[in-house]
């Protein structure tokens, strides 16, 4: 639970130093929830002023889902969604890069290697 509590505090802080005008300098909490049970079950929300919102809920130390958003700098709303598991941060926003398409000849190339496995000398 330390390890998700940790990233959601550095995903607060980035935000705040990506944009700070006025109106993030004196921003104030509008909504905070925040519930625990004995069986490390556990969510939270909040939402500020200057539009930042976020959201959480999991199992401390083995799993969690939530997400933020916030306004950037040019007024463009900025959202992410994420799940945190046994196979690490998955992270899921149209802000995130993303890997160019395999050229066809490549797909090709593979669905060639798949189709004709390579023969054993021995």
């Amino acid at each position: 639970m330390k390890k998700i509590f940790v990233v959601a505090v550095l995903t607060t802080l980035a935000i705040g130093t990506f944009a700070t005008t006025d109106k993030d300098v004196h921003a104030e909490i509008l909504k905070f929830e925040s519930h625990i049970d004995h069986n490390g079950n556990y969510n939270y929300v909040y939402e500020t002023s200057n539009s930042i919102t976020a959201e959480e809920k999991g199992t401390g130390g083995k799993f969690a889902k939530g997400g933020y958003a916030y306004y950037s700098p040019e007024g463009e709303l900025i959202q992410m969604a994420y799940e945190v598991d046994e196979n690490g941060f998955h992270p899921k926003s149209e802000i995130l890069p993303t890997p160019p398409p395999i050229p066809a000849a490549i797909l090709r190339s593979l669905e060639y290697i798949r189709t004709h496995p390579q023969k054993d000398d021995h």
